[in-house]
């Protein structure tokens, strides 16, 4: 059984929460079956990337990178411009002087 997606990003915040470091809801899409876009900053190293859910090879739901660019305003653009597409979609912004991303499932292109 697949979570519906505000209960799957308030378990991320709580992970993140549990792990010592700052999440927020940037956007607040569907409830139930909204996407997802997870935004990683690690504000010591400047380093930012975005996480989307997709379908990876087998089926089998993976997070891969939709932008390989790491500069901020790159991220910010992809996510507008998502966001016109799919009004639906959430956003969710961890922040992490580790760099993790705190998502438990699997990840292409890390």
């Amino acid at each position: 059984m697949q979570l519906s997606s505000d209960i799957w990003v308030y378990a991320l915040i709580r992970r993140v929460e549990l792990g010592g470091s700052f999440a927020t809801v940037v956007r607040k899409g569907d409830a139930r079956g909204g996407a997802v876009l997870v935004k990683t900053i690690n504000r010591r190293t400047g380093e930012a990337r975005l996480w989307a859910e997709a379908t990876g090879r087998e089926g089998a739901p993976v997070w891969m990178r939709p932008v390989i660019s790491e500069d901020e305003a790159d991220l910010d653009a992809y996510i507008a411009r998502a966001a016109r597409i799919d009004p639906d979609i959430w956003v969710v912004e961890i922040e992490d002087t580790d760099g993790r991303r705190f998502l438990t499932e699997t990840v292409e292109g890390g």
